[in-house]
């Protein structure tokens, strides 16, 4: 067969970073380039490997590819504000998967330099005496960026033109892709199992990688590969590969490793565990917790070490943090009046730099079955609370708002009642009750909302949740110390980090995989459970009764409902049962399109699914809740190689035909 490689670039580094031996952080010196030569140094050496953290930037935080992992799934459809990069992924009739317009590029175009930079770590580090626990981390991120690929595309190629695994220094404009089992037990596997024996248990500096995200990852890759090998709903798969492991093991042998693996994790933590409430885990004023395994780093005191514009950002395919932006709805639409006898609007709540609010694109929304089934439990789980904005609160004072040449005491909202500065202006309510009156003919929120007598604030209840209004997603918004008492800067890149691995996932992976037929064992330490999928699933949902803060409220709320958490467990869990566990603990953070493509539930779980708006999804009076069907079929489990890649390689058109996935 005619032999192809990868056009793949060494001097695609403009973020490159140095590192420092002593710092406790990652001490960024930009460079223009990476050279072959620059890499035959110790301080090329240790510049690639800070490059490998600042790499994630490309992804984590950014909003296209926040977008491809989660549209099209129960968590996830499009917003009024979605464009066709957005729409075409959706499958419902609104547009049409693209190659060239699909975002599939955010992630081949960020891995793959990615990758190279890993392997010239890797095959200079002892030359020049970097220490093995260094290279580990290369080692780490090169495994990390071919699950990600492989899981997208299928197989992918590990030769990009010095040989498999190779650090490549030329322009190669040739490419063949490798098969899946190839990609995982030649590339994935191995560098992640050197990463475990090499890593140190705490993080050479802040954010750094260890054996426990190592671990992570494998038990991860494991029962992801076991999946694939099982293959229970046919699913195609391409280059086209029998569903054989090279090492002879079968699917039960890999579920078997990742839930041992997974629980070692559990029962090491090391530095790692549980935050006490999940209100903790996403607290912007508790950032760098240690339930974050990795996370893709982001500063407001510079603009060049965030990524992104502290002031303005237009958002793109940078390495902004703008993820957010797409899940927020456009609460500036929202008005009170300054007057209790005429609807006199006036814009209460606008744009700040806080948690709950941020800038707004309204890109994606979520179905109402979020709100009715997955966070069914309002009242003892914590994690609805903890993951949504539920109350739009009114800023006027922050943003020196006058009428009459002076800022008001007080507005009036719903039922001409007065509100104060803080105070809710719309509240997406709990539970469906009855009796609200959207019909507004008095009272306009003007973004649809509804009246209930006696109540000062808008309400919407979960049946009238549409593409327009929803509630945000509050634990990826934005935080920041600078806005000194006024709005701040909601326009400019989140400043935050943006989580990429959490403890807690390891519980998930190893229930998964003891439903799976894993066998089970008692787990021991700080996390002491049977180790059957109920017991593991157990310890997470027991921390989602605990409660601090109630968010909706803006109190103080001290409850333990930890009891009646883990009573509610079902007896026999089952994978669907771990899906909506993973999207409870995980809603909007860019899992979900992975975990359905993962258990092959993407179709079952995703086919339909119910929103308000059905007659006009522009008109926020359409509060009309319709039924809304995907066509999704086996080819598109695996996304297209992007357009630029196949048009950037010198290849006849029947072999880039050949190169694509079937199905685009």
């Amino acid at each position: 067969m005619k032999r192809f490689y990868l056009n793949i670039y060494i001097a695609v580094a403009a973020t490159a970073l140095c590192l420092t031996g002593c710092s406790k952080i990652l001490d960024e010196n930009p460079r223009a380039i990476f050279t072959p030569d620059y890499f035959k140094t110790d301080a090329g050496v240790k510049g690639g490997i800070t490059s490998l953290y600042a790499h994630l930037r490309l992804l984590y935080g950014n909003g296209y590819f926040i977008n491809s992992n989660q549209i099209s799934t129960d968590e996830s459809t499009w917003g009024q504000n979605s464009d066709g990069n957005v729409k075409n992924l959706d499958f419902s009739g609104v547009g049409n998967i693209d190659p060239a317009t699909s975002n599939t590029s955010v992630l081949w175009g960020a891995a793959f330099p990615n990758i190279n930079t890993a392997s010239g770590v890797i095959e200079n580090g002892a030359a020049v005496g970097v220490a093995d626990a260094l290279v580990a981390e290369a080692r780490f991120f090169r495994a990390f960026d071919y699950f990600l690929l492989v899981q997208t595309f299928g197989g992918v190629p590990l030769d990009l033109g010095a040989g498999e695994l190779k650090f490549n220094t030329s322009t190669i404009r040739t490419s063949k892709r490798n098969t899946v089992p190839e990609v995982y037990t030649k590339a994935i596997f191995p560098d992640l199992l050197t990463a475990i024996q090499q890593l140190p248990d705490a993080g050479r500096v802040t954010g750094g990688v260890t054996k426990t995200v190592a671990r992570l990852y494998l038990a991860k890759a494991y029962l992801t590969y076991g999946w694939w090998l099982q293959n229970p709903n046919s699913i195609p798969t391409y280059p086209e590969a029998p569903r054989t492991d090279p090492g002879g093991h079968d699917a039960a042998w890999y579920f078997q490793q990742a839930y041992d693996i997974a629980t070692t994790a559990i029962a090491n933590p090391a530095s790692f565990g549980l935050q006490p409430t999940f209100y903790d885990v996403n607290l912007g004023t508790n950032d760098r917790n240690n339930e974050i395994l990795l996370y893709a780093d982001h500063t407001q005191s510079s603009s060049i070490y965030n990524g992104g514009d502290l002031s303005y950002s237009g958002g793109g395919f940078g390495t902004d943090n703008f993820a957010q932006w797409f899940e927020q709805f456009n609460y500036t639409n929202i008005r009170s009046s300054s007057s209790a006898t005429a609807w006199a609007p006036v814009s209460s709540v606008q744009r700040a730099a806080v948690q709950s609010l941020g800038r707004p694109w309204t890109m994606l929304a979520p179905p109402q079955g979020i709100f009715k089934n997955t966070f069914a439990d309002k009242t003892n789980d914590a994690r609805f609370d903890g993951t949504f904005v539920t109350s739009y609160r009114s800023n006027w004072v922050e943003a020196a708002l006058k009428v009459n040449n002076a800022i008001p005491d007080h507005l009036y909202n719903a039922n001409y009642l007065p509100v104060s500065n803080g105070d809710p202006i719309l509240t997406f309510l709990k539970t469906d009750v009855g009796g609200v009156n959207y019909s507004n003919t008095t009272f306009n929120s003007n973004v649809g909302a509804g009246v209930l007598p006696g109540r000062a604030d808008f309400v919407i209840e979960p049946s009238a949740i549409s593409r327009i209004c929803y509630p945000a997603t509050w634990k990826l918004g934005p935080y920041r110390t600078d806005n000194n008492g006024g709005l701040g800067q909601p326009n400019g890149s989140i400043t935050r980090p943006f989580p990429v691995a959490k403890f807690s996932e390891l519980f998930l992976i190893a229930a998964e995989a003891a439903v799976k037929g894993a066998a089970t064992k008692a787990v021991t330490g700080s996390y002491a459970n049977d180790g059957t999928a109920r017991g593991l699933i157990n310890v997470v949902r027991a921390r989602a009764g605990k409660w601090r803060w109630d968010n909706g409220g803006n109190s103080a709320k001290v409850q333990d409902n930890s009891v009646a958490m883990m009573t509610a467990t079902p007896t026999v869990i089952d994978i669907n049962y771990i899906l909506a566990e993973r999207s409870r603990e995980y809603f909007g953070e860019g899992y979900r399109w992975l975990d359905l493509v993962r258990t092959q539930k993407w179709i079952e779980l995703s086919s339909s699914f119910v929103i308000a708006g059905k007659t006009n999804p522009n008109d926020w009076k359409d509060h009309t809740v319709g039924t809304f069907a995907r066509t999704i079929t086996p080819a598109y489990y695996l996304r297209p190689i992007p357009q630029s890649q196949l048009d950037g390689m010198d290849m006849s058109a029947e072999d880039k035909k050949a190169y694509q996935n079937p199905g685009y």
